[in-house]
């Protein structure tokens, strides 16, 4: 992708594990590369842990999960906003993006869909669009929350890749009950996206902005 290592990369994820779920593999690729990869949360959803952990409990699952992808733990920043009020909040966190971009200054940020249905993702894309005007954008497919997707760029993963992915995922207990939170499923859309360009695991996402 970059001819030059050591290029800046900026996951935006709404809620710790999306970046995971929508390029775990991806970011396990890009550090192997040697690139920088900067990972940002913007709500450890307090409000919807389930019974049985502490509430705070994806601060501590999100700090393994992105280890285990090779995030240096100092390129994880944690932000408090709570879930399904980020479109109440809207210039908080633009301003939010817009200090992001000037402390780390990516080359490529990775947002949420724009056709996602989920509120905060839908805010966190739409304010990342406003604030990354002249940076390369890539949007992660995440299609149980996807209306549509355009899959127009795909990264191919290595097996290691992907199971860094996996093994990510795995360090969030408290989300082993969603649909998609398997080992299974994770590794079925991983083959279908290969599949699509003649390899066999890859990740796919939408270009909304490409600047080389």
């Amino acid at each position: 992708m970059f001819k030059e290592k050591n290029k800046k990369i900026l996951i935006l994820a709404p809620h710790t594990d999306d970046g995971e779920f929508g390029c775990g593999g991806t970011i396990n690729k890009l550090i192997e590369e040697g690139h920088e990869v900067y990972y940002v949360a913007f709500s450890p959803c307090k409000q919807s842990v389930g019974s049985g952990y502490p509430s705070d409990i994806l601060i501590t699952e999100v700090k393994a999960a992105v280890k285990v992808l090779g995030v240096k733990q100092e390129n994880l920043k944690l932000l408090d906003y709570d879930v399904r009020t980020f479109n109440y909040r809207r210039q908080e966190i633009l301003d939010d993006i817009i200090n992001l971009r000037s402390e780390i200054q990516p080359d490529m940020v990775f947002i949420p869909a724009l056709t996602d249905m989920h509120q905060d993702h839908k805010t966190v894309a739409e304010e990342a669009l406003r604030a990354f005007k002249f940076t390369t954008i890539l949007s992660y497919e995440m299609p149980w929350n996807n209306i549509s997707f355009q899959t127009s760029c795909f990264f191919k993963l290595s097996e290691d890749n992907l199971k860094a992915k996996i093994n990510a995922l795995k360090k969030y207990e408290s989300q082993a009950h969603r649909p998609y939170a398997n080992e299974h499923f994770i590794e079925s859309l991983a083959t279908v996206r290969g599949v699509q360009i003649n390899a066999k695991y890859a990740e796919t996402f939408e270009v909304i902005r490409w600047i080389n």
